[in-house]
C-alpha cells in the first residue's frame, strides 16, 4: 500500500485539484525528472509522484502546484530554506523550480512509515517513544541553529525508514513557525507515541484519536493512560505541553532526551531484548554533525532496536511529507490509486460492566448501601452510590480503616486507564489490583485489601471531581477502589463520598 503521510486531518474533505495543464506520467520535468508513478493528491490540493532523476539515476518525490507564481511562494520558499540543511534525520530537498504556470519541489524519496500510522496498532513503550522524540528533536535543533523554525511537526510528518532512519520532512515557512512551536510539537509528538493519543488542543487536530481526558477537559499525563510510563519521562511531556511553563531550547530538550538512553536500555534488557545487535544500525545514525554522547548511544542503540522490532511487520508505504492546513485532510491511496480513509487500529476501548460485576468491599462494619453498587457502572452520572454519613471524623467516623469497590473484569485484561467520577471530590484513595476473587464477608474483604496490590501513582489525598489512574503493568482481572478518607459536606457538616461512575478503559 502506498500512502501519503502529510498534514494536518480531520474530517473534512480533500480540496479540487487543478489538472489542465498539469504533467502526465511518463513526463520529463527541467529535463531531468521524470514522472514514475502519480501517487495521489495532498491536503494542499498538490499533485504527488514519485520520479527518477534521469541524470544521477535516483528516485525522488515531486510535488507539483499548479498553477506557480504567487500561489506557490509558500512551498517554494519552505523547499529553499530546507535545502540548505543537511541532517541525516531530515528530509533531503534536491530541486525547487517555479515554471510560472507550474511550481514543483524535488525531494529525497523516503520509503517507510509514519509516526500516526505505526501506533495506529497500538502505543510504542518509553525507549521506542524516546527514540523517535530524540531523533525528531535533533533536527529540529539544526533548522533553529540557522535561525529556521520547522513549523510542521506531527505524527504525519514524523517517518521511520525502512533505512533505519527517523526522518523529520516538511519545513514550513510561514509566520506561525515558531522554536517554540516546534519544542511545543516534540512534547506531543513524545505523547503521542507514548499512548497513541494526539493532544490536539496543544498542537492541533489530526486523525490520531484525541487524548484522554477529565470532565474539565484537562489531558490526562503519559502515565495516566498506559502503565510503564516512567515518572521522569511523564514529567518532562507533561511540562513541555503547559503553556504555562517555559520551554527548553531544542539542543536543551535533545539532551534531555539523550539522559534517558540509560533506563531504556536497561529496560530492555530486563525484557529480554538485550541480546539484538546495534550494529547494523551504526550507518543509519550517523550524523554529519558531531554527536552528543549520550545522544549518540541512544541513536544506535534504541533507533536500532525500533527499527527490528518494526522490520518484517510494516509493509513498504511509499512516503510523502508536505506542509498542510487545518481542516483538510489528505487521503490514503491504495496501489489502484483510490482514496481511502485510515482507521486507527487497536486504541483502548471501554469496557462494559454491569452490577453483577461489582459489590462493596467493607472488612469492618457495615457495606453502606450495597444495594447501589450498580450505579457506579451504568454510564449515567446522575445516578452514584453513596457511603452513610458520618458524624466527627473523614475516616468513617473511626468506625473503620477505609471501604472500597470491588471489579471484576470477566477476565484478565491490559487495563490502559481507569476513571472514577465522584459527585463529592476530596475524599482520599487509590487503585489496587489482584488476580483472584476472594469472595465476600468481613474476613474475605479484609484479604482482599491485605492482598490486592497497589498500583504505582494511583494513591490521592484529596480526590478530585474526575480522577484518572492508570492500570498495573500486567493483565488484570480484578480491581479495588479502596476510600479512606471521606470528604464533609456542607450542607450536613458530616462525612461522606459519592462515586457516579466507574469507567474501565483496556487495550
Amino acid at each position: 500500500m502506498a500512502e501519503l503521510d502529510e498534514g494536518l486531518e480531520t474530517s473534512g474533505g480533500i480540496p479540487q485539484v487543478l489538472t489542465f495543464g498539469t504533467p502526465s506520467v511518463g513526463e520529463i520535468l527541467a529535463e531531468r525528472y521524470q514522472l514514475e508513478e502519480h501517487i495521489g493528491n495532498d491536503s494542499l490540493g498538490r499533485q504527488l509522484y514519485r520520479g527518477i532523476d534521469v541524470i544521477l539515476r535516483r528516485p525522488v518525490a515531486v510535488v507539483l502546484r499548479y498553477p506557480g507564481g504567487e500561489s506557490a511562494k509558500e512551498m517554494l520558499g519552505a523547499a529553499v530554506a530546507a535545502s540548505r540543511i543537511v541532517h541525516p534525520h531530515l528530509v533531503g530537498v534536491y530541486d525547487a523550480i517555479d515554471e510560472g504556470d507550474r511550481a514543483y519541489v524535488v525531494r529525497e524519496w523516503v520509503d517507510g512509515i509514519a509516526l500516526r500510522d505505526i501506533v495506529a496498532s497500538g502505543p510504542l513503550d518509553p525507549a521506542r517513544s524516546v527514540a523517535i522524540a530524540w531523533a525528531v528533536t535533533d533536527a529540529v535543533a539544526s533548522l533553529h541553529g540557522t535561525g529556521m523554525a520547522h513549523g510542521n511537526v506531527h505524527p504525519g510528518t514524523v517517518l521511520v525508514a525502512h533505512d533505519g532512519r527517523v526522518v523529520l520532512t516538511d519545513a514550513r515557512a510561514d509566520d506561525l513557525a515558531t522554536p517554540e512551536t516546534d519544542i511545543r510539537a516534540i512534547g506531543a509528538v513524545l505523547y503521542c507515541a507514548l499512548t497513541g493519543y494526539w493532544p490536539h488542543r496543544e498542537a492541533g487536530t489530526y486523525s490520531v484519536p484525541d487524548g484522554v481526558r477529565d470532565n474539565n477537559g484537562a489531558l490526562a499525563a503519559p502515565r495516566q493512560v498506559r502503565a510503564g510510563v516512567p515518572t521522569p519521562l511523564d514529567s518532562l511531556v507533561t511540562d513541555l505541553l503547559n503553556p504555562d511553563l517555559p520551554l527548553p531550547s531544542a539542543e536543551s530538550l535533545a539532551g534531555e532526551l539523550a539522559s534517558f538512553g540509560q533506563f531504556e536500555e536497561s529496560d530492555l534488557a530486563e525484557n529480554g531484548n538485550n541480546a539484538l545487535d546495534f550494529e547494523a544500525f551504526d550507518a543509519a545514525s550517523q550524523s554529519t554533525v558531531p554527536p552528543k554522547p549520550a545522544g549518540r548511544k541512544l541513536a544506535v542503540g534504541v533507533v536500532g532496536l525500533l527499527v527490528l522490532a518494526l522490520a518484517g511487520t510494516l509493509a513498504a508505504a511509499k512516503v510523502l511529507g508536505d506542509p498542510a492546513v487545518p481542516g483538510e485532510t489528505p487521503p490514503s491511496v491504495t496501489s489502484s490509486g483510490a482514496p481511502q480513509q485510515a482507521k486507527p487500529a487497536n486504541q483502548p476501548t471501554v469496557l462494559k460492566l454491569d452490577g453483577s460485576k461489582v459489590r462493596i468491599v467493607s472488612p469492618k462494619g457495615s457495606k453502606d448501601n450495597a444495594k447501589d453498587a450498580e450505579k457506579m457502572v451504568d454510564g449515567n452520572q446522575a445516578t452514584a452510590w453513596n457511603t452513610d454519613r458520618y458524624n466527627n471524623k473523614a475516616n468513617f467516623g473511626g468506625l473503620k480503616d477505609g471501604m472500597g469497590v470491588w471489579i471484576d473484569l470477566g477476565e484478565a485484561k491490559q487495563i490502559v486507564s481507569v476513571q472514577v467520577d465522584l459527585a463529592t471530590p476530596g475524599a482520599s484513595g487509590e487503585l489496587r489490583s489482584g488476580t483472584v476473587d476472594l469472595g465476600s464477608g468481613q474476613a474475605q474483604d479484609q484479604q482482599t485489601v491485605d492482598q490486592y496490590k497497589l498500583i504505582e501513582g494511583t494513591a490521592k489525598d484529596e480526590m478530585g471531581p474526575t480522577n484518572l489512574y492508570p492500570g498495573p503493568q500486567e493483565p488484570t482481572r480484578y480491581l479495588l477502589v479502596w476510600i479512606t478518607k471521606l470528604p464533609k459536606e456542607s450542607s450536613s457538616g458530616r462525612y461522606r463520598v459519592s462515586i457516579a461512575e466507574i469507567t474501565v478503559r483496556v487495550q
